[in-house]
C-alpha cells in the first residue's frame, strides 16, 4: 500500500456538502482506505475573482491502485458531482488532485506528481501540514516547513 496526499476543493452547490461526500464516496472505493481529513478551509479562489470562496481539505489515503488509475478513479467522483472544466481557475462543484504518491515523480500528458503548484498555494499547504508535521517532506521540494 501507499501513501498519497488529495487536495479537495468547492467553490459551487453547498461546497461543504461536496467535499464531505466527495471523502466518503473516496475512502468507498476499493484498494483505497482515507486516514486522515484536515480540516476545511475557507479560502480565496485562485485566478477570477467574481467567484464564491473555496472550501479545502487534503486528505491522506493509503491505495493500492496506480497513480493513473488513482487519478481515473477521483476524476469520476468529480463527473457524479458535475465537475465542468470549461474555466481555467473558474468556479467548480469539485475538484480533487493528487498532490503526491509516496516519493513518486511522474510527469506526463495526464497526470504530474508532485502537483505542479503544490508548493505555491497556502490553501494545499496548510491542510497538507495538518495531516502531516513540520518535518514532512515533500517530494522533489523539501520540508514544508519553507513554504509555509
Amino acid at each position: 500500500m501507499e501513501t498519497a496526499f488529495i487536495s479537495l476543493g468547492s467553490n459551487l452547490n453547498h461546497p461543504i456538502k461536496q467535499i464531505l461526500e466527495a471523502y466518503n464516496q473516496i475512502n468507498e472505493l476499493d484498494n483505497i482506505t482515507v486516514s486522515k481529513l484536515s480540516s476545511l478551509y475557507k479560502t480565496k479562489p485562485v485566478g477570477p475573482q467574481n467567484q464564491n470562496d473555496f472550501i479545502n481539505a487534503v486528505a491522506t489515503i493509503k491505495t493500492k491502485l496506480t497513480p493513473i488509475d488513482l487519478l481515473y478513479a477521483l476524476q469520476r467522483i468529480e463527473t457524479k458531482h458535475k465537475r465542468k472544466r470549461s474555466i481555467k481557475w473558474g468556479p467548480r462543484s469539485l475538484d480533487l488532485d493528487i498532490l503526491l504518491f509516496g516519493k513518486l515523480t511522474l510527469n506526463t500528458r495526464d497526470l504530474t506528481i508532485p502537483h505542479p503548484e503544490l508548493v505555491k498555494r497556502e490553501f494545499v499547504l496548510i491542510p497538507l501540514l495538518e495531516v502531516t508535521n513540520q518535518d514532512f517532506t515533500i517530494t522533489k521540494y523539501g520540508k514544508i516547513s519553507k513554504y509555509i
